[in-house]
């Protein structure tokens, strides 16, 4: 059934979220999205990466349909006005809303934190991703040209911004 059908809720990440967020983790990012596919050795891995709080997660009953990571780029306080976003939305509930959804979230919740300006990361190989970020309101704001090597080609990663 499509999310669009049915309520979905929007949550902060809980423990008990961990192995259906490594499983999204495992459909998403691959050679296309992400400089090598991303794999989480165990549980624990994860956990430390991505702890509880550390993401908003979408639902539609019991299913989990995407979820946007928020996390400071770095320890420094000149820098806790910002924070790295990473979003992955479900092969089966993409181009429902879902994503735009998320990123609304987020936004809200940097707002009601103080957060003024939100960035992400994308590759160039991946159009649909920047057209999505570019709807939304991000903008370009830098380019690491030829920055990986995915499958032979050399692929630029851009930096987007949207300011809160």
């Amino acid at each position: 059934m499509k999310a669009s059908q049915e309520v979905l809720l929007i949550r902060l990440s809980e423990m008990k979220d961990a192995g259906c967020l490594m499983e999204l983790d495992h459909l998403v990012w691959d050679r296309n999205t992400a400089p090598e596919p991303l794999v989480w050795t165990s549980r624990e891995q994860y956990l430390l990466h991505c702890p509880p709080g550390s993401q908003l997660v979408a639902f539609t009953g019991d299913v989990l349909c995407g979820y946007v990571g928020f996390r400071s780029p770095s320890g420094l306080a000149s820098q806790r006005h910002v924070k790295e976003l990473n979003i992955a939305v479900h092969p089966s509930y993409r181009r429902q809303g879902i994503g735009r959804q998320l990123i609304e979230a987020a936004w809200h919740m940097a707002r009601r934190e103080g957060v003024a300006k939100l960035r992400l990361r994308v590759l160039s190989c991946n159009p649909g991703a920047l057209a999505f970020y570019q709807a939304c309101g991000f903008q370009e704001e830098g380019r690491l040209s030829r920055e990986f090597e995915v499958d032979g080609r050399f692929v630029d990663e851009i930096w987007m911004c949207l300011f809160v």
